[in-house]
C-alpha cells in the first residue's frame, strides 16, 4: 500500500516549503549571513561604515530581516531601517557595493537562483530607506548634508 500524501486528495494538501526552508533553515541562513556580514565589515569601500558597530548584532538583525521575507516565522526586532541608516552618509554606490557583496556571497553558497532573485530584489526595495540615491552614483555633498544635517543651498 502506498502511504504517500497526494496534494490533490481532499484534506491532504501539503504546503510548499518556504524559500527559508528550501535554503536549509536557520543554521544555513545564519551561515550565509555570517559570511556576508564579515565580507561587508572587511570591505574597503563600505567597511568603514561599520567600524563602531557590533558585528554580532548586525548579523542577528540581518538574519531576522532576511528570515522574515524568506517566509520564516521570525520577526525583525531592529529599529526602522530609515532611522537606523539616517546618520550614515550612504550613497548609491555604497548601496550597490553592498548588493554586489550579497550577490557574490549567495553565489559562493550556490543559493538557488529563485531564492537569490527574491533576496536581491527584496533588498533593492529597501534602497529608499537606506539612501535617497536611486542609482549607483555618489553625491558626496548631498551625503554630507544628510549625515550632518547641513542646510541645502
Amino acid at each position: 500500500m502506498n502511504n504517500q500524501t497526494h496534494g490533490d486528495s481532499p484534506g491532504h494538501q501539503v504546503a510548499s516549503p518556504t524559500p527559508f526552508e528550501q535554503l536549509g533553515g536557520e543554521n544555513k541562513l545564519k551561515e550565509i549571513i555570517g559570511t556576508f556580514i564579515d565580507r561587508v565589515f572587511e570591505d574597503r569601500m563600505i567597511g568603514f561604515f561599520f567600524r563602531h558597530s557590533n558585528r554580532s548584532r548586525i548579523k542577528e538583525m540581518e538574519f531576522q530581516l532576511t528570515a522574515g521575507f524568506l517566509g520564516a516565522n521570525i520577526q525583525y526586532q531592529g529599529g526602522p531601517l530609515d532611522q537606523v541608516h539616517a546618520k550614515h552618509p550612504i550613497m548609491g554606490g555604497h548601496f550597490a557595493r553592498r548588493q554586489q557583496i550579497l550577490k557574490e556571497t549567495l553565489e559562493f553558497y550556490r543559493v538557488p537562483e529563485t531564492i537569490k532573485e527574491i533576496w536581491l530584489s527584496h533588498t533593492e526595495t529597501l534602497r529608499p530607506l537606506i539612501t535617497p540615491e536611486a542609482g549607483s552614483g555618489c553625491d558626496p555633498m548631498a551625503a554630507r548634508k544628510r549625515a550632518y544635517g547641513e542646510p541645502t543651498h
